[in-house]
């Protein structure tokens, strides 16, 4: 069987690894850590359209398991991610076109690889100074508790413009569809041009721009990741490029591992983890950093370290969620008792 998927033993079983804590990612944040299922098959020496292509296939299946997760919550907003389905439809098509053309002139890889380094980079940024902002609240009392304090004081602003047509959203709040269309095209530009189910772009977009709470705005995400991946295995598979025994071997762990990151939603508090989320991202940019530099100065070893990088990174921020996720079900098993 692992001769028909053309990967042998040990491939497949690192893929299965790797897509168990793909899966964590995308239950727990609504972002799956497909913006690393790309840079990783890039740096295993994959073309970029077959690791795109192979990339989104995988998402639509393992945001097929998470959406139903966080439907069983009520935290998905079915009427925004239908409203952003236009958007996302438009920017896949146009990223992929980008990303043939570029082949074309063969550049995609290193393109693709230089827009992962920025981008990681950026949220990574965002995510760390999130955090660490959240912790100076903490420490100095923070405000008290008001209607808004789930909603980010930026998306507050957006949704004071009153550009018609507004649209009402599931939680009762309203926002403009050129917003709504605006961060759908963008998050399926995104998820066109480096194969990603744009969910570490989709995500904070709904909870920064469009305003969202944040548990909607992790399950409509993966709602986004759910049509953006379908809509992306379709364009790439007409042309052939995926690679069915990578998305098998990614699915057999996701199908764990997204049912454990949603479920761990209900006992662990996202500031936890999501400093170790950040610097996450930060190395997984300094990862696929080094890999194109030793494409461009020919040195192996630096692609061996770039993956060493992007594994041992993402085993970490797994192991913190299920480390919180463990302790907090400790706690509820013994309050009881005590």
């Amino acid at each position: 069987m692992l001769d028909l998927l053309g990967l042998s033993p040990g491939l497949f079983a690192l893929f299965v690894a790797f897509g168990f804590m793909v899966g964590v990612f995308f239950g727990f944040f609504g972002m799956g850590g497909s913006f690393l299922v790309t840079p990783a098959l890039l740096i295993l020496g994959y073309p970029a359209p077959v690791a795109i292509g192979s990339s989104m296939a995988f998402v639509f299946g393992t945001a097929v398991i998470a959406t139903l997760k966080h439907h069983d919550a009520g935290q998905v907003d079915y009427r925004l991610g239908a409203l952003m389905f236009v958007g996302i439809t438009l920017g896949i098509e146009l990223g992929s076109r980008l990303v043939f053309g570029l082949e074309v002139l063969g550049i995609a890889d290193v393109v693709v690889g230089t827009a992962y380094v920025i981008l990681l980079a950026a949220i990574g940024i965002l995510f760390t100074r999130s955090a660490m902002n959240q912790d100076d609240e903490a420490d100095d009392g923070g405000d008290e508790d008001g209607p808004d304090d789930d909603v980010p004081e930026i998306a507050r602003k957006i949704q004071s413009y009153n550009i018609p047509p507004m649209m009402t959203l599931a939680d009762g709040s309203t926002a403009s569809l050129w917003t709504i269309s605006g961060v759908g095209g963008g998050v399926g530009l995104v998820s066109g041009f480096l194969g990603v189910g744009g969910g570490f772009v989709r995500m904070p977009a709904i909870y920064y721009v469009i305003g969202t709470s944040l548990a909607a705005a992790v399950g409509t995400s993966l709602f986004g990741g759910l049509m953006s991946g379908a809509v992306g295995a379709f364009t790439y598979g007409r042309s052939g490029v995926i690679d069915l025994g990578i998305v098998t071997a990614l699915l057999l762990g996701s199908a764990l591992g997204a049912r454990i990151g949603s479920g761990a939603t209900a006992y662990v508090d996202e500031d936890d983890v999501t400093i170790y989320f950040g610097i996450m991202l930060l190395l997984a940019s300094l990862a696929v950093g080094l890999g194109e530099l030793a494409t461009w100065l020919a040195r192996p070893i630096l692609d061996q370290i770039s993956f060493v990088i992007l594994i041992g990174s993402s085993l970490l921020v797994c192991g913190m969620i299920l480390y919180h996720g463990a302790l907090a079900v400790r706690r509820r098993d013994a309050a009881p008792s005590a």
